[in-house]
């Protein structure tokens, strides 16, 4: 299956993340553990999604999630 690319988006009636690709096209929710790929620093990274406090990509620092690229 070919990789698709977004945007990370809170859905704030589920509480939790998802990737909008487009105007209408969701991935669906994303639930602790899956794995992406990250766009940050001029480069793709590989990441996952994890909740403690709050949600939170692994080895990604930022303060907020909302509208990072992302492709999965």
């Amino acid at each position: 299956m070919a990789q698709k690319t977004g945007a990370l988006i809170f859905d704030e009636t589920a509480d939790r993340y998802d990737i909008r690709f487009d105007i209408a096209d969701y991935y669906g929710g994303l639930h602790c553990g899956e794995c992406m790929d990250v766009f940050t620093g001029g480069k793709w990274k590989p990441t996952r999604i994890e909740y403690g406090d709050n949600w939170y990509l692994v080895g990604i620092r930022a303060e907020d999630l909302n509208g990072l690229r992302v492709r999965i």
